[in-house]
């Protein structure tokens, strides 16, 4: 699923630079070579991050 549009990165995306040690979202933009733009997909990033195994997010 596609979860950020200005990025075109996708949820699996997301699991994979959490699974290499992303907790925060700009460590998810920073793994997968992006940086946040608009902003909106932050909070669904959060939410993935938070319900990987470990709970790795700080929020």
């Amino acid at each position: 699923m596609v979860i950020c549009l200005c990025n075109g990165m996708s949820d699996g995306d997301v699991r994979t630079a959490a699974a290499n040690g992303a907790a925060r979202p700009k460590e998810v933009y920073e793994g997968c070579g992006c940086r946040a733009q608009c902003g909106t997909c932050t909070a669904t990033i959060l939410s993935i991050l938070r319900e990987m195994p470990g709970d790795k997010a700080r929020a």
